[in-house]
C-alpha cells in the first residue's frame, strides 16, 4: 500500500516516513504544499497524511484541489491548530479524519489503516474471505485457520490484492503501489511473487485464489464466508 506524506517539519517528516515503512507501507514524502500536490496528481495513492500548516500552499488548498480533481484516496489531516473550526474546515475540504499534534505514532497508524480498510469496503481489521483470513494490523495471513509464512513483500502483494478484490489489478498498478519511486522496477518480479503466493496459499492447486486475467493482470477471487 502506498502512502503520501506532506509535512514541512523535516524531523517529523522523517519519523513518519520511517514509521510507515516499518509498518509495511511504500512512502513518498513532500516538504511543502506544491510538492505534495504534484505527487498527489502524478501518482495513485492508497492514503495521504497532510499537515495543514504547509509553506507555499496550505494543506486545505492541497486537499480542496485534489478532491476537485477527483482524487479519492483517504486523507488524514495533521494539525497543530487547536480550534475546532480548523478541524471542521479540513473535513469539509474533503479530508476523512484528523490528528492533533503531538500524537502517538501508533494512533496515526491505526487511523490510517482504518481509513484504507473502509475505502476498500472493510470495517474490521481482520478480513475474512473464504478460507483466507488477513490481519491488516498484525500483517498475518491464515488459510483454513493455519498460519501462512510470508515474507514482508509477499504479504504486501496479497494484502493489496485482497483489498482490491472487486477488480482486476494490473502488474503496473501492483508495481506502483509496492515499490519506491526510484526502485528498479521489473514486472517479472511481480510474476515471481504471485507464483510463490499461489504455492503458499493453495499448495494443492484446487482453489486458485489468484487468477490471471490474460492481458490485464490479476484478480483475487475467493468467495467471502456467509
Amino acid at each position: 500500500m502506498r502512502v503520501l506524506v506532506i509535512e514541512d517539519d523535516a524531523g517529523l517528516r522523517g519519523q513518519l516516513t520511517e514509521a510507515l515503512k516499518r509498518a509495511g507501507f511504500t512512502v513518498d514524502a513532500a516538504q511543502d504544499g506544491d510538492e505534495g500536490l504534484y505527487f498527489g496528481r502524478e501518482f495513485d495513492y492508497d492514503a495521504a497524511v497532510v499537515d495543514l500548516g504547509l509553506p507555499k500552499r496550505d494543506g486545505i488548498a492541497v486537499i480542496q484541489t485534489l478532491r476537485g480533481e477527483k482524487r479519492g484516496f483517504p486523507i488524514l489531516i495533521l494539525t497543530a491548530r487547536v480550534r475546532w473550526q480548523d478541524k471542521v474546515t479540513g473535513l469539509e475540504a474533503g479530508a476523512d479524519d484528523y490528528l492533533t499534534k503531538p500524537f502517538h505514532m501508533e494512533e496515526l497508524l491505526a487511523r490510517l489503516n482504518a481509513l484504507m480498510r473502509r475505502a476498500s469496503g472493510h470495517a474490521s481489521p481482520v478480513i475474512q474471505t473464504g478460507p483466507l483470513s488477513l490481519d491488516t494490523l498484525g500483517k498475518q495471513v491464515r488459510m483454513h485457520d493455519e498460519p501462512v509464512e510470508l515474507t514482508a513483500f509477499e504479504y504486501r502483494v496479497i494484502e493489496y490484492l485482497v483489498m482490491n478484490a472487486a477488480r482486476v489489478v494490473s502488474k503496473t498498478e501492483l508495481t506502483d503501489h509496492l515499490y519506491e519511486q526510484d526502485y528498479d522496477r521489473d514486472s517479472n518480479v511481480i510474476e515471481v511473487f504471485i507464483g510463490r503466493l499461489r504455492k503458499k496459499l493453495d499448495p494443492d492447486g484446487r482453489l486458485n485464489p489468484i487468477r490471471t486475467v490474460r492481458g490485464q493482470g490479476y484478480r483475487f477471487v475467493l468467495e467471502p464466508q456467509s
